[in-house]
């Protein structure tokens, strides 16, 4: 059977680990040459022996791929990495932007610099990506795929104001991104509920059980859940689809 993304170059930030790790294997299973980027910071302090894994695990499959650190938040890093991609490959076909930060702090406690870490991370760092991405798109067609979160529709935690904030952002973003950049690259995001994942390992075991009797299939999400609507909507099944943030939280309420 012929893979759907052979030889598809794919830039998937944030991909040490997580749902970013996973969706970077099942496009390198699909064919494509996936670029793995990374940050090594506090929030993630192994993420460059990470990504090294990923490279591994991705060589395994037969596939190739390339690791780039950079902060996505910083305008130079990501010029650069986008510029180190073009001078390597010649082209981006599907951008996925997948970096992502939380800080679970209650509202009194709540900094100014943790918000703007939080913003600078995940909405901004979809902002550059996307913009030093597009040109290099615009010449032939391509995808971006922004990760939201229900925490920015409809499930909403004081303790994480900042990040709900941020994924609301990345909704309206991707709005906006899919009008500017059409008919060319289809813009579209997805907005995952609660995933069994190594930003979640922490949560109390009472708040776990409490929220998983409010999803309708009484579990968190597999990451793989999440990567599959991932690679659907980068996917020619998805040719008409732009503008569209799809929601994957088992159901909820």
């Amino acid at each position: 059977m012929d893979k759907r993304f052979r030889n598809k170059i794919v830039l998937v930030t944030g991909a040490s680990r997580g749902t970013g790790k996973v969706t970077a294997l099942l496009f390198s299973k699909e064919g494509a040459k996936v670029i793995i980027n990374y940050h090594t910071s506090d929030y993630e302090p192994d993420a460059d022996i990470n990504a090294k894994k990923v490279i591994k695990e991705i060589e395994k499959i037969g596939s190739k791929a390339l690791a780039i650190e950079c902060d996505v938040s910083k305008e130079e890093e990501v010029e650069k990495m986008v510029s180190t991609i073009i001078n390597k490959y010649g082209t981006i076909d599907i951008l996925v932007n997948n970096a992502g930060i939380v800080f679970d702090t209650p509202f009194s406690k709540k900094t100014v610099k943790e918000w703007k870490r939080t913003l600078d991370t995940n909405l901004l760092g979809t902002f550059l990506c996307s913009k030093f991405v597009a040109p290099h798109m615009l010449k032939r067609g391509g995808r971006i795929i922004n990760t939201s979160s229900t925490n920015g529709i409809n499930n909403f935690s004081t303790e994480s104001m900042d990040y709900d904030s941020s994924k609301a952002g990345i909704i309206i973003l991707t709005r906006n991104l899919a009008k500017e950049l059409a008919p060319k690259i289809l813009v579209n995001s997805v907005a995952p509920g609660w995933v069994d994942t190594d930003m979640n390992k922490d949560l109390p075991s009472s708040f776990i059980k409490k929220e998983t009797e409010n999803i309708y299939l009484k579990r968190f999400a597999k990451s793989e859940e999440i990567a599959k609507a991932i690679l659907f909507l980068a996917s020619e099944d998805a040719s008409y689809i732009t503008g569209v943030t799809l929601m994957i939280d088992g159901g909820y309420g």
